[in-house]
């Protein structure tokens, strides 16, 4: 006796607890948890860093180089002046620019360089500073390749926002969805137990009745065979609820392992709220609140970026050029004393300026790359306004089984209380012998199908809400959910 009761204590501590959860809960987990949230929760700060590469087109570039030439001229005989000795020249110089290109497409450029000279001949330096610029006055004018992708970039960043946002919707819609078939799986479960003590409580009465001999054998073995038809019921109610179990943990958590023994206990009940349903709101709420599609809308302003740099490629090159500089140089002892002198003097200026052009004879890649821009632009349109036709009919399809599954709702429910006064009608019967086993057989099964028909409906009408929430694009206004938090 010690040893039984010792593992039946040993049995309940490590039975899994039960861990009651309510819909906020479910969601609050998920949110923080869910996989497939957390791959999405990384597209934006990647976006970001697109965005943040494409402005590396406006750092200026610094180049900074030094060198020492040597050179030796062999000498040789010139008859007019006679032998001309072999002479060396060694030199040291240094050059660095700072370039880089503006926002409004004005490539910049700033040099300087000195260089020092010695040898068999004088020693001297010299050196200049100078900077030069280039406007584009119609090729890459309002855009140009790094505005261009820019702008992308920005505009790939909130389709990212979007995306988390639409991700988010559809994983809380989708554990809203388990959490109502959760419910139902365990309503299921006591629907079927019900079932079961009703057939086992008619196998008893019909064996007393039988030993009576106020009953047929054969009413005795069918109602021996219904309870054992709904105890197989049961077992499948069961079965299925571990299932949806398993499919809510795997919603909520990013550790299936660690969750998988506890028993998830719903704390909420199947209801049935009432919604008016009003189609023009709805459709309003899902062509300017769905994310995807607000996206679809983002590839076509996209596209429009792109055909406007297209165009803009159709051009010719005209730039304005200048540039403005100083030269310095000297020699004997003062070398770079003087040179610097006469840089800072401003003693030897130089600039100039002019414009150039550049005309691409036929320009066929341009033009050909501009039209297929017009004809993909044409298509972005035509996508989003069969999008915007797909809202429209799935809004409609969405509330016309939400308004049928809420009907039904009412309709299960005086089913259901209907087929429990007919068996206990008909129970009173066979307790008078005015009845038949096979009779009260049919009730018991009737109400059975009664009462799982009226959840299932309930089910199905919650869910019915959920995706026309969904497909309305208001899911997380409904819930109160913030997207900037999550992200």
């Amino acid at each position: 006796m010690l040893a039984g009761t010792s593992v039946a204590a040993l049995a309940q501590t490590n039975a899994p607890g039960a861990r009651k959860m309510s819909l906020d809960d479910c969601i609050q987990n998920a949110l923080e948890k869910n996989l497939d949230m957390r791959i999405a929760r990384i597209n934006p700060p990647m976006a970001l860093t697109d965005v943040q590469a494409a402005y590396a087109g406006y750092d200026p570039n610094l180049t900074a180089a030094g060198a020492h030439n040597y050179s030796m001229s062999g000498g040789g005989f010139n008859p007019t002046i006679g032998v001309v000795p072999a002479t060396t020249s060694d030199q040291n110089s240094f050059r660095s620019s700072l370039g880089g290109l503006m926002p409004w497409g004005l490539n910049y450029s700033m040099q300087g360089n000195v260089a020092n000279t010695y040898g068999n001949f004088p020693e001297t330096a010299n050196g200049s500073a100078s900077f030069s610029l280039s406007q584009p006055l119609l090729k890459n004018l309002w855009i140009d390749a790094t505005r261009f992708n820019i702008k992308v970039a920005k505009n790939r960043l909130k389709y990212t926002d979007l995306g988390l946002k639409q991700t988010i919707m559809t994983i809380v819609t989708t554990v809203e969805q388990a959490y109502y078939n959760l419910i139902y799986a365990r309503e299921n479960v006591t629907v079927q137990e019900k079932a079961v003590e009703l057939a086992a409580q008619l196998v008893v009465e019909n064996r007393k009745r039988v030993e009576f001999g106020a009953l047929a054998i054969l009413d005795q073995e069918q109602a021996e065979a219904q309870e054992a038809s709904s105890r197989a019921a049961l077992i499948a109610a069961k079965g299925t609820l571990v299932t949806q179990q398993n499919t809510v943990k795997q919603l909520i958590t990013d550790d299936y392992a660690a969750m998988e023994p506890a028993e998830l206990q719903p704390t909420a009940s199947l209801t049935a709220p009432v919604r008016v349903f009003d189609r023009q709101i709805s459709w309003s709420k899902g062509l300017t609140e769905r994310p995807d599609l607000l996206q679809a809308k983002l590839d076509v302003e996209r596209q429009g970026i792109t055909l406007k740099y297209n165009y803009n490629q159709l051009f010719p090159e005209l730039d304005v050029l200048g540039s403005y500089g100083h030269g310095a140089g000297g020699s004997d002892i003062a070398q770079y004393s003087q040179a610097f002198n006469e840089m800072a003097q401003g003693s030897r200026p130089y600039y100039s300026y002019g414009g150039q052009l550049t005309f691409p004879i036929g320009n066929t890649g341009a033009r050909a790359t501009y039209k297929k821009s017009k004809l993909a632009m044409e298509q972005y349109l035509l996508t989003l306004k069969k999008l915007e036709q797909t809202i429209i009919i799935t809004i409609d399809n969405d509330i016309v089984q939400a308004r049928s599954s809420y009907e039904q709702v009412a309709a299960t429910r005086a089913a259901r209380e209907y087929a429990a006064e007919a068996l206990a009608a008909e129970q009173k019967k066979l307790d008078n012998g005015k009845s038949t086993t096979y009779t009260v057989l049919q009730m018991q099964r009737d109400l059975t199908t009664a009462r799982g028909n009226e959840i299932q409906a309930l089910a199905t009408y919650n869910n019915a809400l959920a995706q026309l929430s969904l497909d309305e694009g208001t899911t997380l206004q409904r819930l109160g959910i913030n997207v900037e938090v999550m992200k």
